[in-house]
């Protein structure tokens, strides 16, 4: 465990970030592993069809990893407050609420498949594919959801390693499912979505077990279920729901962008493919030190110390522009290999309209990163309303884009489409962060 209420703020949201970061960057890898094999033993169309459904995917399974991480922020609250019976409580809750939500997606998501795909305008031969894959996907929802909760609860108290030997072990089962499933028995598509869903469940039984065996804090009984504040309940759903729906927002307008790429050629697909996953390894960071401050700034803020918060942010903030300065320098030296890396192809169309992706969005990268570490460290603080309207306004923007430029440009209209929504996004944070009153406060808040 570590307690983040104490402490040197620059060296403590670095050591407890690295671990987190060494984790997402083994998620990146078996993305990207995942998508090579499929590219290189299945062809371009089982490529073209997993990545046409990739930002329904990432819909539903981001909505999930938002709520978990939101319940935990209580716990992280709970944790630095130093209430552990509460505590354990809202740990006990947050996996009553997700398992009932993911069931609920998950049901709803078979149920509506066939007009959900229709809707994402996925070419007639790719179809047979896109669904044999998606389907296995939201089929294993809830143990996505178990894994994540299990995780985001041991980061609430500090430790980020042992998610992150976890999640190793489960990454290299993946890569080794995927191959056993696609090369071996030629399950082709539906094999790397059982592996994901395999290695997902394992996960979560391995964290479970670990969890109950070395922390007595986190060891849940009967009680820990029953007589729940309705207060405390109300907050969690309050936090989940806001940290779900703002990764929701942010995939819904990627979800009507992905419509509009659809109809653009199978080349186009992969493009895009090919540079939403490097950008997802370029924008790692964001993710790395967003979630780091919502635990950092949940912990403090449970503990009254604001301005160890203040200075936290303003840490995290600087380490993330130096990432950023990095993934620009990179996508303008090595941005073509890259793509040949993820996809394995030569494609002159495929690695062009890929690399110039990563070139005009790279650049402005300083933007979301003031974006992911005020909405997250928001988050932390309780305040669940502003990151959600900056979220909605990049799915509005998206939204338009996706019926406005890229009709009339292309996918330049889709290069174009996120930098312009950035910009936009941002103000509202900006206004809300110097407005907050918890940040004006010194004081330990009641």
């Amino acid at each position: 465990m570590k307690d983040l209420t104490k402490g040197k703020p620059s060296v403590l949201v670095f050591t407890f970030a690295v671990p987190i970061f060494l984790g997402n960057l083994l998620q990146l890898t078996y993305s990207l592993a995942d998508t090579r094999i499929v590219g290189s033993f299945l062809g371009g169309n089982a490529l073209a069809a997993v990545g046409a459904t990739s930002t329904l995917s990432g819909l539903i399974i981001g909505f999930l990893l938002g709520l978990s991480n939101g319940f935990a922020i209580i716990t992280a609250q709970k944790f630095g407050a130093g209430d552990i019976e509460q505590m354990r409580k809202s740990f006990a809750q947050s996996l009553v609420l997700g398992t009932g939500i993911s069931v609920f997606f998950t049901v709803l998501g078979l149920a509506f498949l066939r007009q959900i795909l229709q809707f994402l305008n996925i070419p007639e031969k790719l179809l047979p594919m896109a669904r044999s894959y998606i389907i296995i996907i939201i089929a294993g929802l809830l143990a996505t959801f178990l894994y994540d909760a299990c995780a985001a609860a041991l980061r609430a108290i500090g430790d980020t390693v042992t998610p992150l030997i976890i999640l190793a072990v489960s990454v290299a089962l993946n890569i080794a499912g995927d191959l056993f499933f696609v090369v071996v028995l030629h399950s082709g598509v539906r094999g790397a979505a059982i592996a994901t869903v395999l290695a997902q469940g394992l996960a979560f039984v391995i964290c479970w077990f670990y969890m109950m065996h070395k922390y007595e804090i986190l060891r849940l009984s009967k009680e820990d279920f029953c007589h729940v504040n309705p207060t405390m309940r109300k907050e969690m759903l309050s936090a989940g729901l806001s940290m779900g729906f703002m990764s929701s927002l942010i995939n819904i307008g990627s979800l009507t962008l992905q419509t509009a790429i659809n109809q653009l050629g199978k080349e186009i697909i992969i493009a895009h493919t090919a540079a939403r996953k490097l950008s997802e390894m370029f924008m790692i960071m964001f993710s790395v030190f967003g979630q780091t401050m919502a635990t950092y700034c949940g912990q403090n803020m449970g503990a009254g110390k604001m301005d160890r918060v203040k200075q936290g942010i303003k840490v995290a903030l600087l380490y993330t522009f130096i990432w950023s300065a990095m993934s620009a320098v990179a996508s303008y030296t090595i941005g073509d290999f890259l793509v040949y890396l993820v996809t394995g192809t030569h494609n002159k169309i495929v690695l062009l309209n890929a690399t110039n992706y990563l070139k005009f969005n790279t650049i402005f990268y300083f933007v979301t990163t003031i974006i992911c570490i005020l909405r997250n460290a928001m988050q932390g603080l309780g305040d669940h309303v502003t990151p959600l309207v900056s979220s909605s306004l990049e799915m509005i923007g998206k939204i338009i884009i996706a019926f406005t430029l890229v009709p009339w440009l292309g996918y330049t209209g889709v290069i174009l489409a996120e930098p312009l929504v950035w910009f936009i996004m941002v103000i509202p944070l900006l206004i809300q962060i110097f407005r907050m009153p918890a940040l004006k406060k010194t004081e330990k808040i009641q």
